[in-house]
């Protein structure tokens, strides 16, 4: 059934850097697509708002927009074109259950993200119903992640970098170095393998999820080993979340150091706000402006670690007696990691604010929307009982080990610095 081409018209990342500046380009210069709306309080507004004629349009507008511009993309990569086209359709509208969802303002309170619920459906689709091995062909998780993070370069903006405070950006370096390493240094000791040991090393130290993601797509990394990673994330950030602004209280601590450890452990945005919101306004500002210095080092992180895994490779050629050159590691450089660079380079310094505050709203929904995709994908494809087998034991525990170093060194950075 699958229609294959003979072979790649373009390398996977070239095209996801492409598609990414294909939709940036219609953005900046005029065909904005307008995102259909997903809130809802009750039955009746979910009715009147987004069941809406007007919104449904705009539902359907975006997929064909979407859905055009992966059957480019799987073509250029040489991934079946037929099982996109019947496929593709399936996954967009479970993604769109899980935005609905995620839309609701009781589930918003509790902060949880539409990637918990996209995730969510696919494992539950994946482990319970048989897929036809054609369906499997279609979900291009990596695709759908690394045209994400191109658009994610766009919400990277150099001044807002210097605008997060000095402290701030003290705080995220030294926190991101030092817990970094350790979490790298645990995940060796227990023999975890490289992939999971990169994932969960940026997880726990830089920004959780969109640090896991980024990861995976730097080193091409095995999309059930992100679901894992990502599931330890979102599993932890709950009760951290919940818990922290009370341990802080019961410690006596100032909203600044409060705000300030918050938004250097709490791995997920929408929980730090949450968490915040409990302490108080200051709290909330230093957490903000804290966990966004650790954010905007995310770029910075995902081109160090293709680096190093490039040569990293590199250096296993080599000892296979393979000439290593300055061209391999260009070859095995992911390049979608140039196109996030070049997105953030043209919003901070090309345009407009104008134009940027114009076209934000729009790529900031896409973004979102190719990463629940994404995660979509992911639990389609996983087996459910892999994350929790005998072999997953360590990583978890390498996990919780590094969270617990994250919680304790941010605490006293802190109050060091504020």
């Amino acid at each position: 059934m699958p229609v294959v081409s003979s072979k790649p018209v373009l390398h996977e990342d070239w095209t996801t850097v492409i598609i990414g500046f294909i939709i940036i380009t219609f953005a900046v210069t005029g065909f904005v697509i307008k995102p259909p709306f997903f809130n809802w309080n009750d039955f009746s507004e979910f009715g009147s708002k987004v069941l809406a004629t007007d919104n449904l349009i705009k539902w359907l507008v975006q997929f064909l927009y979407v859905y055009t511009l992966g059957i480019i993309g799987v073509w250029l990569i040489a991934k079946p074109v037929n099982a996109f086209l019947i496929g593709f359709p399936i996954v967009y509208i479970l993604t769109t259950v899980a935005l609905i969802i995620a839309g609701n303002q009781w589930i918003k309170s509790t902060n949880l993200e539409a990637v918990i619920f996209s995730l969510t459906i696919g494992l539950i689709i994946g482990n319970t119903v048989k897929l036809p091995e054609w369906f499997r062909s279609a979900l291009t998780t990596e695709f759908f992640v690394k045209t994400g993070l191109v658009l994610l370069g766009t919400s990277v903006i150099f001044a807002d970098i210097l605008k997060a405070g000095s402290l701030g950006l003290v705080q995220a370096l030294v926190v991101v170095l030092s817990v970094w390493y350790f979490a790298f240094w645990v995940c060796k000791k227990l023999k975890i393998d490289d992939e999971l040991t990169m994932m969960i090393s940026s997880a726990v130290s830089i920004c959780g999820v969109s640090a896991a993601i980024a990861t995976s797509g730097a080193i091409n990394g095995d999309s059930k080993k992100l679901s894992y990673v990502i599931s330890m994330v979102l599993i932890t950030a709950i009760p951290m979340m919940i818990g922290m602004p009370y341990i802080a209280a019961y410690l006596g601590l100032s909203q600044e150091v409060t705000g300030a450890w918050l938004g250097g452990t709490i791995d997920t945005s929408g929980a730090v706000v949450a968490s915040g919101t409990l302490v108080g306004e200051t709290a909330l500002k230093i957490s903000t402006i804290v966990k966004f210095s650790q954010n905007v080092l995310l770029g910075l992180a995902a081109f160090a670690i293709s680096i190093y895994w490039t040569v990293k490779k590199d250096k296993t050629a080599a000892a296979q007696k393979e000439k290593p050159s300055a061209y391999v590691i260009w070859e095995r450089f992911p390049k979608f990691v140039l196109g996030f660079i070049g997105a953030s380079l043209l919003f901070s310094f090309a345009l407009s604010p104008d134009t940027i505050d114009s076209v934000k709203g729009s790529l900031k929904n896409l973004q979102t929307l190719w990463f629940v995709l994404a995660f979509t994908s992911i639990g389609l494809e996983t087996n459910f009982a892999d994350l929790f087998n005998e072999n997953s034991k360590k990583p978890l525990y390498a996990f919780l080990i590094a969270q617990g170093f994250n919680i304790i060194v941010t605490l006293i950075i802190a109050y060091l610095l504020f």
